[in-house]
């Protein structure tokens, strides 16, 4: 327990998220959890559970042929967690045992959501988890809707539910069966834009959905919200122009793309019949990601925003700025050591599937490794015929990527300073 005190809020999380994986590992793994006759391998097992509790949505088996109701259950409960981080499903857990909250739980979150201040934490999460409550409800009952027309009631109550937690955790696990995820509802427009409302607002971060709720103009809305709001909603139009000037899909099926790609998973085509330059489009869009403090992974629209503004200042001579206000040097720092980190596991795992998977393609590789760093879920169809080394090599990155850049950048590039520094000396650049 000791040892456990002295633990850093971010190692924490690691360790936090690690346990709850390995539970659900074991989990996935009992005869209850599976349907008779069939078998599920440790690694599968571990990958399965990877891919909900960092809200991936890759799949090595079919998550509705495989498990049966408890299984799923099981899966939707990761998922959950995994969405509102084992940070904050602890301390609403200890909110709903009437239980006082300490600091270590407090700096948790904060470590979690990428606060500033450890100040409203409670308040804080208790509005998370009531707006999670509100739009996965909504999202179910406008599900249903669809689901109803082909199955019969209570199938259609549990898809809906599921696919609503999945959604808004911005996770592209489906149980429709048979590998299908959203393809048979291609043409189906409520259920497309329902999941397209549930994606964006679980991927535009919490904090940024209770600055709208509670300020309802823009003008009034903080630095923060603004950016990603814009940079949201900016990457949805370029997304949605791009899939639908390289690929043969109807403008929905290009907007729901370019929605999904950016962490959710969920696909209306198979996109194994995409052009490289499809491909490539929906790649740096899984790059990119969602955004700070939300359910979605990658390296965060704020930080592509901070980067763009960064570059543009260097170019006019002027110092960073967006919406006249000014960003701050440290902001700017961090935005490029996140995506460095970000490129160079990207690059990494690349490299070595393709060492390990030498009759895919690289664009294949590159997209399945970006899809995983990125907790999006899409893939060509090649994540089942992976080797056992090779779903290792995608959980560790999926892992990486639910904790990666905020984690890495916090533990390894904000440590306190010593007194002493060294003098400096010009470096050439370009």
């Amino acid at each position: 327990m000791n040892f456990i005190k002295k633990m850093s809020p971010g190692w924490l999380l690691v360790g936090g998220f690690a346990t709850v994986i390995l539970i659900g590992s074991i989990l996935l793994m009992l005869p209850i959890a599976r349907h008779p006759g069939i078998t599920v391998s440790p690694v599968d097992a571990l990958f399965t559970s990877t891919s909900a509790v960092c809200v991936t949505g890759l799949i090595v088996v079919d998550t509705a042929d495989t498990f049966t109701l408890f299984g799923r259950i099981v899966v939707a409960v990761l998922i959950q967690i995994g969405g509102l981080g084992v940070s904050s499903a602890a301390v609403g857990f200890v909110l709903l045992a009437h239980r006082r909250l300490g600091l270590k739980g407090r700096l948790m979150v904060k470590e979690a959501l990428n606060l500033t201040s450890f100040r409203g934490v409670v308040i804080l999460v208790r509005a998370i988890l009531l707006m999670t409550l509100c739009f996965e409800v909504v999202g179910a009952g406008l599900s249903y809707i669809s689901f109803s027309q082909h199955y019969p009631p209570l199938r259609a109550l549990e898809i809906s539910l599921f696919h609503s937690v999945a959604a808004f955790n911005n996770s592209g696990f489906d149980i429709l069966g048979g590998l299908t995820n959203l393809i048979p509802f291609q043409r189906d427009v409520l259920l497309n834009l329902t999941t397209c409302w549930l994606i964006f607002f679980g991927g535009i971060g919490f904090l940024a959905v209770i600055d709208m709720l509670r300020k309802r103009r823009f003008k009034a809305l903080t630095l923060h919200t603004k950016v990603v709001i814009v940079t949201s909603l900016s990457l949805i139009v370029i997304g949605t122009l791009l899939l639908k000037l390289t690929e043969n899909i109807s403008w929905l099926g290009a907007l729901f793309h370019s929605v999904s790609a950016r962490t959710a998973g969920f696909s209306t085509y198979p996109l194994g019949k995409f052009t490289s330059a499809g491909l490539f489009t929906l790649t740096a869009l899984m790059f990119i990601g969602a955004s700070p403090g939300s359910t979605g992974g990658g390296i965060k629209t704020s930080t592509l925003f901070t980067l763009v503004q960064a570059v543009r200042g260097v170019a006019s001579g002027k110092a960073p700025s967006a919406f006249k206000r000014s960003i701050p040097r440290d902001v700017i720092l961090k935005a490029f050591i996140v995506t460095l980190l970000s490129a160079l596991v990207v690059c990494i795992g690349v490299f070595i599937l393709c060492i390990l998977e030498p009759e895919y393609s690289f664009m294949q590789n590159l997209f399945e490794v970006t899809s995983a760093f990125g907790t999006v879920g899409l893939s060509t169809g090649i994540t089942p015929d992976l080797s056992q080394p090779s779903k290792l090599l995608i959980t560790l990155i999926m892992f990486i990527g639910r904790l990666g850049p905020l984690t890495i950048a916090s533990l390894w590039a904000y440590k306190t300073e010593s007194g002493a520094r060294y003098s400096e000396e010009n470096i050439t650049i370009g």
